[in-house]
């Protein structure tokens, strides 16, 4: 019987190159969830804001602003971060913001006011709202629009 050559085959070189495609497909899969579900998950409260022509509020990109609502029912709510959909009395309100400017006094506050509450409600709340150590209010409320 003849004697078999085995020929030694040089090891192939490591291929450099990275195949991203399945990244590219993970990506835009996401993306799409993120399109979908991103307008469901935006929630608040219904309150209608008074037209305005004014400047925006320069509110600072890193820290997000503590929001007071108060409604056409004359409800309060907190927003900070997630919204909340659950109604406070006035005396809680006053409780929470003062506990959250202690811990960061820098904390920016906006009142976002419906536009059927009397401008006297509006008064009291932002009365409140200093005497719970808040300096500065920013008033939240909706560009005109145009007829």
């Amino acid at each position: 019987m003849p004697k078999q050559r085995f020929r030694r085959s040089h090891p192939k070189p490591p291929i450099s190159e990275v195949n991203v495609l399945p990244y590219i497909d993970v990506m835009l899969v996401l993306l799409v969830i993120f399109m979908v579900t991103a307008p469901i998950l935006t929630q608040g409260v219904d309150v209608e804001l008074p037209e305005v022509t004014s400047e925006p509020i320069k509110v600072e990109q890193d820290r997000e602003p503590l929001v007071v609502s108060l409604d056409a029912d004359g409800r309060y709510y907190m927003e900070l971060g997630a919204d909340s959909r659950e109604p406070l009395d006035l005396d809680t309100v006053i409780t929470r913001v003062a506990q959250l400017k202690r811990q960061n006094p820098d904390l920016p506050v906006l009142v976002r006011g419906d536009r059927r509450v009397a401008y006297g409600e509006v008064v009291v709340l932002m009365s409140a709202l200093q005497g719970a150590g808040v300096t500065q209010v920013g008033l939240i409320s909706r560009p005109p629009e145009n007829r």
